[in-house]
């Protein structure tokens, strides 16, 4: 095998490689990474046995072939060497890797390609597409809602299914729950409602142009996704999800809509004072305004009032200001609504304008 690549181009592509496999062992196969080029095309593939990922990228093949080399130092190799092109062979199980016009080379023991695992391919007509910035937009609204509680391992993915005009997706960690409902120009075809690791969607995020289409199929425990020049492919998280909608209030008796910068930048300044134990932090909401503040500890404490339009009688609830944050942040609106009935019952954030997505929000004790 011998052929010549762009630095920046391969770099991309093994530093993906070298996500998915970061947590193995590198006297293991698993940490290798394989290469085949064929026709001035380099296919790449890596997987942990969970999740699968293969991409293809142009180069000028010389001699084509087949190998896997240890991905982390090959990953530190090609982040040291200077822009330009850079030539591999593969010599008697020993991959050199030359920087070309550079009199410099580094030599990776391989391991045969024979032992690399086979990646699963999804049945062809089983995948459906929607567009890449609408299932972008769905992972960024949930995906901070996921349990790290790994005892509840069916609350540590992102719950999706079928709504009868697109797809729903949904998070939560017992404490608070992210809800989005994306309407979809194309027919989503019936499948059963699946959990989808968090692991997978971030590198979706990470990979996807948001441009054009991505491409689904699910079946036998996995979910499979083809976008741009990737493929990748994952287990499911096994379990019953819970009934999100036993929990979301039908409605909310009072309203407060605030501009989201203002929100923000007060609450990373009052934030500074929390106690890090509790998180806890106060909202003291009141026609026209809304106080942010803290509880007096050993440190200190902190206070900041910003406007609001707001119409009601004045309550005070608390809250964990970090489950404000992440929710705050993923609307895309100047303006949000924070909707609340009582202070010991649920709290709904939304946009202003709403649009197709909730996050709610239990509160803390006021005592």
């Amino acid at each position: 095998m011998k052929f010549i690549c762009e630095k920046n181009t391969i770099l991309k592509e093994i530093a993906i490689a070298q996500e998915i496999i970061s947590s193995r062992n590198a006297l293991s196969v698993l940490s290798n990474v394989l290469l085949e080029t064929s026709q001035n095309t380099l296919t790449i593939k890596a997987t942990d046995l969970k999740i699968g990922f293969k991409t293809q990228i142009p180069v000028e093949t010389e001699e084509e072939g087949i190998t896997t080399v240890f991905c982390d130092k090959l990953l530190g190799i090609l982040r040291s060497l200077p822009e330009g092109d850079i030539e591999f062979e593969d010599i008697d199980e020993i991959v050199v890797i030359r920087p070309l016009f550079q009199k410099m080379d580094f030599k990776l023991r391989s391991i045969s390609p024979d032992k690399f695992p086979e990646l699963r391919i999804a049945e062809e007509e089983s995948f459906f597409s929607v567009p890449q910035k609408d299932f972008i937009e769905m992972i960024k609204q949930t995906i901070f809602s996921v349990s790290t509680d790994e005892t509840r391992f069916f609350m540590n993915g992102v719950y999706m299914e079928q709504s009868n005009s697109g797809l729903i997706m949904v998070a939560t960690d017992g404490r608070r729950l992210s809800y989005i409902n994306k309407i979809m120009d194309k027919p989503i075809p019936m499948f059963k409602p699946i959990i989808i690791p968090p692991k997978i969607l971030n590198l979706i995020t990470k990979l996807c142009s948001g441009e054009g289409s991505i491409i689904f199929s699910i079946n036998d425990n996995y979910i499979f996704v083809e976008f741009d020049s990737h493929k990748i492919y994952s287990t499911l998280i096994e379990g019953q999800f819970p009934n999100y909608r036993r929990v979301v209030p039908e409605k909310q008796q009072y309203t407060s809509i605030i501009d989201k910068n203002s929100f923000l930048d007060a609450l990373k300044r009052v934030s500074l004072l929390v106690d890090q134990k509790s998180n806890r932090l106060f909202l003291d909401i009141d026609e026209g305004a809304i106080t942010l503040f803290t509880e007096e500890n050993d440190i200190g404490m902190a206070r900041e009032e910003i406007p609001c339009d707001y119409s009601g009688e004045k309550i005070r609830l608390a809250v964990n200001y970090m489950y404000m944050i992440n929710p705050v942040k993923a609307i895309d609106t100047e303006q949000f609504i924070i909707s609340f009935t009582e202070a010991n019952k649920a709290i709904t954030i939304v946009s202003e304008p709403e649009k197709d997505f909730f996050h709610i929000i239990m509160p803390m004790q006021l005592d």
